[in-house]
Formats: structure tokens, sequence, C-alpha cells
């Protein structure tokens, strides 16, 4: 069987460097589906690395209007491919076609280009800041340098390295991309990459604005992530994986935006239980198993009170979780990741009341509830946030209002945060202690709805305090935030109006939002702020 070839440099080639090959498989049934793609060396690396170094100059001269056509052309690209693009998803991946990948996930892929398509023509990405009385002018601007973007497996379109937000966000600010797609879903990846190339030609980008590269082995990744010419990498996946990319590209000074793991702990008040604890478990169990629990915001932990109507509760959970039938994963790789968090929730101290069993054919595992003792998760906190990536979650039960505080404080850093009150006022004092201190754990603090999804908005964190992510600052969707993280701040210190910037320059032709003298101006300088 042929071995699929890489996109580098503006072509489609064989690998020249061919350590060994693989195909994606059907998680339905396990079985090996479509072509060959390549496990490719050192030399194919090096070859896209330096194709994109040597273009990075260029990329960040063109002109705003190129890059947002190509952005646009590439949305439309794979809306017109939409049929296709769900039918490779769906059988290497086993998401459901509708509405999963037709109506949600491909329409947000579509929507993230165009809104960074949007933020590339205003430049509101490039946040400028003019001090008139110091003469100093600031502004975000393209690193000069090619971004390495490693797409996870939970989402084949929306955070596809070659389609997702970390490419958009990376492309909007005018930066070479190199893509590392998942191994989880080849095909799709490649379609999608097969459009993009398409789409840039007709923008007329240079030719290694955009590569792709299938697979290599984690010495190789850790290589490339530790190359100084690398402006920086976007990664989501396992914290193993992102931590060891992380430690190579701190010793050579690269940015590394991490996504790496979070058990999105969800409290539950004891007014929200009494008011409505049915409706609540039916709640959590349809947002745990969503997917098949592989969301990176999927509720791994929930705090429920020791009284009548927390038993209720978790009865009610029980019941739910005991009915449902095994739900299908990604691959064994995460099967057998799964199967090792729930092996080390148990060993902490958890006691299976539901599930913790595979299934078969192909890659599947029952929706799994275990519950713990708060005394007991508060001397074993570490062992007891392991994420389990799969529909699985733990129930933490606390005596009272104050120990709900103490679980709240225990936690690493979480990409979200949730807390459900009643409707009539009762947990409002209750809610400010775990409010307090819950907030400095997590990115995104959530009032009554579970955390699975994220919305596409210029207002969302997707992101959160270490181990959650590598850095609390940032967020991976939303733009124009999501695309400052591929960026540098550059001053210009009494430099001649003429040889600025056009966005830094007196004269504000396109009404860009401007911190002029601490006030923030759509105006020319010399009319309304800064005057």
């Amino acid at each position: 069987m042929a071995v699929q070839p890489l996109l580098i440099d503006g072509e489609w080639r064989a690998a020249r460097q061919l350590l060994g090959e693989f195909r994606a498989e059907n998680p339905t049934t396990g079985e090996a589906i479509g072509p060959s793609y390549p496990i490719c060396g050192a030399t194919d690396v090096e070859a896209a690395l330096s194709a994109a170094y040597a273009v990075a100059d260029e990329l960040a001269a063109t002109p705003p209007e190129n890059i947002a056509n190509f952005l646009e052309a590439y949305a439309a690209g794979i809306e017109a491919d939409a049929e296709m693009l769900v039918e490779l998803a769906n059988a290497e991946t086993a998401l459901p076609r509708q509405p999963r990948l037709s109506a949600v996930e491909l329409p947000r892929t579509t929507n993230q280009l165009r809104l960074a398509a949007k933020a590339v023509r205003n430049l509101a990405w490039t946040q400028p800041v003019i001090d008139t009385a110091a003469n100093l002018r600031s502004h975000r601007a393209p690193l000069n340098k090619p971004v390495l973007v490693f797409g996870p497996n939970n989402f084949p379109f929306a955070f596809n390295a070659i389609a997702g937000s970390d490419f958009a966000s990376a492309i909007a600010a005018r930066n070479p991309v190199i893509a590392k797609a998942h191994p989880s879903h080849p095909a799709t990846s490649e379609r999608l990459a097969r459009l993009a190339f398409a789409a840039l030609q007709q923008a007329g980008l240079p030719p290694a604005t955009v590569q792709m590269l299938y697979h290599f082995d984690n010495a190789i990744g850790t290589q490339i992530a530790g190359d100084a010419r690398l402006g920086a990498i976007g990664f989501t996946g396992s914290r193993a994986g992102g931590l060891a990319l992380k430690a190579a590209a701190d010793a050579a000074g690269v940015p590394a935006y991490v996504e790496l793991s979070s058990v999105n702990p969800v409290f539950l008040l004891p007014g929200a239980l009494a008011e409505r604890g049915t409706a609540l478990a039916q709640e959590f169990f349809a947002s745990c198993t969503m997917g098949s629990g592989q969301f990176c915001t999927n509720p791994g932990v929930v705090i429920v009170q020791h009284d009548a109507a927390g038993d209720a509760f978790v009865a009610e959970a029980t019941k739910h979780f005991a009915a449902a039938a095994p739900s299908v994963l990604f691959s064994r790789g995460v099967l057998d990741h799964l199967q090792g968090s729930v092996a080390t929730l148990r060993k902490a101290g958890a006691e299976l009341l539901a599930g913790g069993q595979a299934g078969s054919p192909g890659y599947r595992y029952a929706p799994s509830l275990l519950s713990v003792d708060a005394d007991h998760f508060l001397r074993e906190p570490k062992a007891l946030q392991t994420e389990a990536f799969g529909p699985v979650s733990l129930l933490v039960r606390v005596k009272d209002v104050e120990q709900m505080a103490q679980v709240a404080s225990a936690f690493e850093g979480n990409l979200t945060g949730t807390i459900y009150t009643a409707n009539d006022g009762s947990d409002d004092n209750t809610w400010a202690k775990v409010a307090h201190a819950l907030r400095p754990r997590v990115g995104r603090l959530i009032g009554n709805r579970m955390p699975t999804g994220v919305a596409v908005s210029p207002a969302m964190n997707h992101g959160g305090p270490y181990p959650s992510t590598g850095h609390p600052g940032f967020t991976a969707v939303g733009m124009p935030a999501a695309i400052t993280r591929f960026t540098a701040l550059h001053c210009y210190d009494n430099v001649p109006e003429h040889q600025l910037p056009p966005e830094l320059r007196d004269r504000n032709p396109g009404g860009l939002a401007r911190c002029i003298d601490g006030v923030w101006s759509a105006d020319d300088l010399g009319h309304g702020a800064g005057a």
C-alpha cells in the first residue's frame, strides 16, 4: 500500500526519511482503515522547519488583506467539502455525524477562521498603545518565525493542527505554521491540508506558509521543540507529552502554549440539590458522557454534601451510570490511559459505584462513577485529581460548607470550575465562600451550567492556571485574544512617524481602538483622546 505524501515547502511529496507507517483505526471495531501515512524522520522535520523559517519575514510583511483572504477562502473550502470531511472524521473518531461533526464542530471551525480574518482586517490583535509625552508607541506584531502546532485527538476539526484555533491564531498573526497532525485522524487532516493549500495558492501566500507532518517519534518532537528557529509552540494533549515539549522549548527560549489536563470541579451547593437534585443528576450524567467524556472540560470531580439531598443525588446519578452502555473511545491508547487513571483513583481510596470495565468490540469503556469522602480527598489530593479522560467522574462527599471550601482550596489549576446554586438565593453566602477559594484555581468560573463545551467568543477564556495549561494568562479560544499568544511586543521609541507601522501613526484611517495616553480611542492622534 502506497504511503501518503507530506506537505512540505509547497509540495506534496514522499517522506525522505521514512521511519515507519501507520493507518487510522475505526474506534467502533478496532480495525485499521484508509491508506498508510508516514512516520517521518529528522530529515523531513528539518526540511519543514527550514522552509517555514525562510518565509517568515516575507509572511510578516504580507498585507493583512492577503491573510484575511486566505482564512476566508479556507473556511469556504471546508464548507464546500463538508460532506466528505464529516464522513472521514466519523470513520476515524466515531464521533456522530449529527449533530456533533456536521452541525456543531465544523461550523465552529469555519467560524473561528472567519473571526480570525475579521481580527486580521481590523488589526484588533495588535493592541496599539501610544504615550505622546514620552513619544513611545508599541503594538503586537508577528514573531518572524514559524509556529509549530500539535493537534489533539478529540476535535478533528475545531482543534485540528491544520485548521483549528491555534492554526488560525498563528496565521492571523502572520506566522508560518508547521502542523503536526494527530495520528487518530490522518485522513481528515490530509483533506483539510489540501483545502488549506488550495486557499493559500488562491491568496498568493508563500508556499511554505502552511505545512503538515503526520507523525514523528517523541525524540524528534522534543528536538524540534528546542530549536531556536521556532517562534512558538501550540500544544493540546497529555500532561506528560506537553511538559516534555515545554521543557525542550524553555531551554531554547521558545514560548510553549500547552494545554495539559483538567478535572473541572463542579460544586453542587445544598440549596441547589434540595431544589432540583434529580434534574442535576441527569444534567451531570449527560455532560460526563457527552462525546464519550473525551472533552478537556469534562466534569471530572463533583462535590456533594453528605445530607439527604446529596444522598438522593448520588443514588440518582449512580442509576444513570449503571444503566449506560459502554462508550466508544478514540483509540486503544485512550482506553489504556483511562483504565490506568481509574486504577489510580481506586488505589487512592475511591470507591467504584458504577461501571469500571472495558467493552467490545473496538475501544469501549462503561460510563463510570466513583466516590470518596472529603477527608480522604484532602489527604490524597494529587492522586484523586488524576484526570480520567473518558466517561468517568469522581464524587467528593463533604460534611458541610466549610469542608466544601477546603476542598476547593485543594484543587490544582483547572480550565473550569462550576458552582450550582439555588434559585431562591439560599446558597448565596455559601457561593461566596466556595468561589473565593475556587476563583484563583480556574480559568473560567461557571454558574449553574455544566462545563462541557466552549463558546467561540472574544470574552472566552479557554486556559487556566498550571497544570491545566503552561501559562495562566492566555486563552486558546476567542479572537483576538488567542492570536496574541503568537505575537511579539514591539516598542518604538522616538521613531519618526512615517517609519512607524500604520496602526501606530497619528492618522487612524481604519478606526482601530488604540490606547492613547491611557484612554482608548478610535480617533486620529490630536483629535479627542490624547489631544
